[in-house]
C-alpha cells in the first residue's frame, strides 16, 4: 500500500473576505507541483461564503464538479436552466461537458455556509451538461459506509461521468471497518470532516487527508467520533490529458 499525507495546515489558502478557501490541491493563486491532483481527482476546497455572498455566473467545461455543504444554505443557478438550494444532509453534481455557466450564492442573512466543493476530471470529453442533487442523510450509516457517489445513474447516490465511488464514513470512537476498492487501478482519498481516525499507522485529524493506492483495502479505525470522506477514484488520468 502506498500513501500520500496532506496535514490540514499545508494545504493553499485564501482569503477574499467573503471567501475563505483551503485548496488541497492547486488552484487558482496556490500552484504546488507536488500537488496538482489526486489520480482523477483534481480540485478538493474547503470553503466558507459569507452571509449574502458567492461566486458570480462563471463558466465550466469538461469537470465533474461536486458539492457537498457540511453547515448552511448554498443556492446553484446555471444556464440549463436550475435553479437549486443545498445544504447539508445533500449533496450536487453538475456534469460540464461541452459548457455550463453558473453561479452559487449564500442567501442566509444570518450564517456562513461551508462546503466541499470536488472537480473530477470526467472519462470522456464533449458529454451533455447535466444537473442532480440527492439526500444523502436519509438512511445514514453509523460505523459504515454510505455510498453517496459512483458512476450507475441507478446506484445510491448521485452519479459521474468517471469510475469513482464517493462514500461518507461516521465511526464512534473505537469503532472502524475495512475498506474493499472498486478497481484494482483506483485510489483513494481520505478526507476528515470531524474527529480524528487511524489508516495504516497514520493518525488522520480534521481536515487532514490521505492518499491511498496499490492495495486492494484497507482498515480505519476512529480515534474518536468520526466523519470521513472517502473519494475512490482512478489513479490514471484519462487518455485526453496525457
Amino acid at each position: 500500500m502506498k500513501t500520500v499525507y496532506h496535514k490540514a495546515d499545508t494545504r493553499g489558502h485564501a482569503n477574499h473576505g467573503w471567501l475563505n478557501s483551503y485548496h488541497t490541491f492547486s488552484f487558482a493563486n496556490y500552484q504546488n507541483n507536488e500537488r496538482t491532483h489526486f489520480g482523477a481527482l483534481r480540485v478538493l476546497n474547503d470553503d466558507t461564503v459569507t452571509q449574502g455572498m458567492g461566486f458570480g455566473t462563471h463558466p465550466h467545461r469538461d469537470m465533474e464538479i461536486i458539492s457537498i455543504p457540511l453547515e448552511g444554505d448554498l443556492e446553484h443557478k446555471d444556464s440549463m436552466g436550475t435553479t437549486a438550494v443545498i445544504k447539508k444532509g445533500e449533496i450536487q453534481v453538475m456534469s460540464a461537458g461541452t459548457g455550463v455557466m453558473h453561479s452559487e450564492y449564500n442567501k442566509n442573512k444570518d450564517q456562513a455556509v461551508k462546503f466541499l466543493q470536488i472537480w473530477v476530471f470526467p472519462r470522456e470529453t464533449g458529454v451533455e451538461p447535466r444537473y442532480d442533487q440527492k439526500s444523502i442523510k436519509e438512511g445514514e450509516k453509523i460505523n459504515g459506509f454510505q455510498q453517496i457517489l459512483s458512476p450507475d445513474k441507478n446506484d445510491d447516490g448521485v452519479w459521474i461521468h468517471q469510475d469513482a465511488w464517493f462514500n461518507l464514513a461516521n465511526f464512534t470512537k473505537g469503532n472502524g471497518k475495512n475498506y474493499m476498492l472498486h478497481k484494482k487501478e483506483n485510489g483513494v482519498y481520505a478526507f476528515v470532516l470531524k474527529g480524528s481516525a487511524k489508516i495504516g499507522d497514520r493518525i488522520l485529524n480534521e481536515k487532514d487527508g490521505l492518499g491511498i493506492w496499490d492495495t486492494q483495502s484497507f482498515n480505519i479505525e476512529a480515534v474518536e467520533n468520526t466523519e470521513i470522506l472517502l473519494m475512490e477514484v482512478p489513479m490514471e488520468l484519462p487518455a485526453y490529458l496525457k
